[in-house]
């Protein structure tokens, strides 16, 4: 079974670039504080990094 990963918003989008905003609408975050869990993939990764300094990220 792969390793998980509870992505979380902590910052607003409001005033961020539009590839950043797609980015957090792509891993499915829309609210402050909402918690989403994805599959430890190369891809998810990836998006995470491009939006590090608005998410929280911890391994399930």
């Amino acid at each position: 079974m792969s390793k998980q990963l509870r992505i979380t918003l902590i910052n607003s989008v409001i005033g961020r670039p539009e590839p950043q905003r797609l980015t957090v609408k792509a891993l499915g975050l829309s609210k402050l504080h909402q918690a989403v869990e994805h599959a430890d993939t190369p891809q998810i990764r990836g998006m995470i990094n491009k939006v590090i300094h608005l998410v929280q990220v911890e391994e399930v």
